[in-house]
C-alpha cells in the first residue's frame, strides 16, 4: 500500500476520549501491522480545507496514496479488501464479513447511538421517548445474541467486522447496557483483549492529552 496517513482531531474534550472513531481505524491498521502516521485538524476550526475530505466535518478519514477517504466503515473495507489480516480470503467469508460492516452501522449502531447519547447526556429514563429508545436497543441485542454466542468472530476469522461490531458494543457496555446480553458481553471482552486494541486506544488517548496543557488542562 502507498504511504497511510490517518487524520483526526488535534484535541477533544476527555469525555469522549477512548471513543472517538479514528480508533476503528488504529485498531485496523494495528492488526494489519501496516505503517501509518497520524496529523491532527483542528477541533475548533473544521473549515474548507477539512470539509474537503469529510464533508460532514467528521473525523476520521484515511489518505492511501492519492486516495482520501472518509467513514470510518469505508477506510476499515477498504482495507480489509487489501490486507488478509482484516478480512478472510475466500469469497464467502469476504461477504459474510462485508454484510456484518454493515450491520454493525446500520442495524447495530442506530439503535446503540440515541441510546448511548441520552446515556451520556442523563436524560430521564422514565419517559416514553426513553422506553422506546431502550427497547430498540434491546430488540437488536436480543436478536445478535444468538449469534455471538455460537461464534468466536462474525466472519468465521476476526476481522474488520468485529472491529466495527466491538467497537459499537463498547460503547453500551460502557454503560452497562450489555447486563442481560452476556454473548455480547463476552465478545467485547475477546475483541478489545487483543493487543491492537490496546495500543490503538492508548494512543488515541495520549494523542489528545499531548493537546491539553496548550488549553491550560
Amino acid at each position: 500500500m502507498a504511504d497511510l496517513t490517518l487524520t483526526t482531531y488535534d484535541w477533544v474534550p476527555p469525555p469522549p476520549r477512548g471513543y472517538v472513531r479514528d480508533l476503528r481505524v488504529r485498531w485496523a491498521l494495528e492488526e494489519a501491522a501496516l505503517p501509518y502516521r497520524v496529523v491532527s485538524t483542528p477541533f475548533n476550526d473544521r473549515g474548507p480545507a477539512h470539509l474537503a475530505h469529510q464533508p460532514f466535518g467528521q473525523v476520521p478519514w484515511l489518505t492511501d496514496g492519492d486516495i482520501s477517504i472518509f467513514e470510518s466503515g469505508a477506510i476499515l473495507l477498504h482495507l480489509g479488501q487489501r490486507n488478509p489480516e482484516l478480512m478472510p480470503s475466500d469469497p464467502r467469508g469476504r461477504s459474510e464479513a462485508a454484510e456484518w460492516v454493515f450491520a454493525a452501522l446500520n442495524s447495530v449502531e442506530m439503535a446503540s447511538l440515541p441510546w448511548t447519547m441520552s446515556k451520556f447526556m442523563k436524560h430521564p429514563t422514565d419517559t416514553a421517548a426513553w422506553k422506546f429508545v431502550d427497547d430498540f436497543l434491546k430488540l437488536r441485542l436480543k436478536h445478535l445474541e444468538p449469534v455471538l454466542a455460537a461464534r468466536e468472530w462474525l466472519a468465521g476469522s476476526f476481522s474488520v467486522a468485529d472491529i466495527l461490531m466491538a467497537d459499537v458494543l463498547r460503547v453500551v457496555d460502557g454503560f452497562d447496557g450489555l447486563a442481560d446480553s452476556l454473548a455480547c458481553r463476552a465478545y467485547v471482552a475477546r475483541a478489545t483483549s487483543r493487543p491492537a486494541f490496546a495500543k490503538a486506544h492508548a494512543d488515541q488517548m495520549a494523542h489528545f492529552a499531548a493537546a491539553d496543557p496548550a488549553r491550560g488542562m
